[in-house]
């Protein structure tokens, strides 16, 4: 059975954790960062919005930070990349791991009403790059759930960007060689009890997150 560490608290990571269990997997909730050694894979879940200060800026429209919890997600993502390990970054967890790599953020979209919660998570369609991972999951064009009022901004180095909005948001990235893949949206609501008849079905982006801790090519399909 794969470990599996969510990089959160366990009140606000419930739906992880569920979807998780149901594919088989034994999910891990912590922020710390030893618990690397002994977990396959790293889920960085979503939550509220970075610290600017870590990516050189000032506040310019972030909401509900927690620079100590940026750390530590910081932190722990370091530790599964020298490692060698799978990581899934979803929603914030895109964003840290842009971060991570020296990437930006836009501190509020242009385009945020279309893409922000507004009592429910909304649902645009979007773009994936031919040949991509996603593309092999679901074709090149397909509809996600979104609950963001931020975006990458420059992206960090190594990062590949493989889905994307009409309106120029990016909505996953994956890093060139390592085994990591992020995306905006949030596939742990779009399976299973919460599986929505508008979007594609978020459990196969979590199995294929699941295979490659045993594959060693999350995001790399063919490698």
């Amino acid at each position: 059975m794969n470990k599996i560490l969510i990089a959160g608290m366990p009140s606000q990571t419930a739906h992880y954790q569920d979807a998780l269990s149901r594919l088989g997997a034994l999910p891990i909730v912590s922020l710390d960062p030893m618990q690397a050694d002994s977990c396959d894979a790293l889920l960085l879940p979503g939550g509220g919005d970075i610290d600017p200060a870590l990516f050189g800026e000032k506040d310019a429209g972030s909401r509900n930070i927690d620079a100590a919890l940026d750390r530590l997600q910081l932190d722990i993502l370091a530790r599964f990349i020298r490692l060698g390990k799978p990581v899934l970054g979803i929603c914030k967890g895109l964003q840290v791991i842009n971060v991570h790599f020296g990437g930006t953020i836009i501190q509020d979209l242009p385009t945020a009403d279309t893409h922000r919660y507004n009592g429910q998570d909304q649902i645009h369609s979007t773009r994936a790059l031919p040949g991509s991972i996603l593309a092999g999951l679901y074709g090149e064009e397909f509809a996600v759930n979104s609950a963001h009022h931020q975006g990458l901004g420059r992206i960090g180095r190594d990062l590949i960007v493989i889905q994307h909005t009409s309106d120029g948001v990016i909505e996953a990235a994956i890093h060139s060689f390592l085994p990591i893949l992020a995306v905006q949206w949030h596939p742990e609501r779009m399976c299973f009890s919460r599986r929505q008849d508008d979007t594609v079905d978020g459990s196969l982006l979590l199995s294929r997150f699941l295979d490659s801790c045993r594959l060693g090519n999350f995001g790399h399909p063919g490698r």
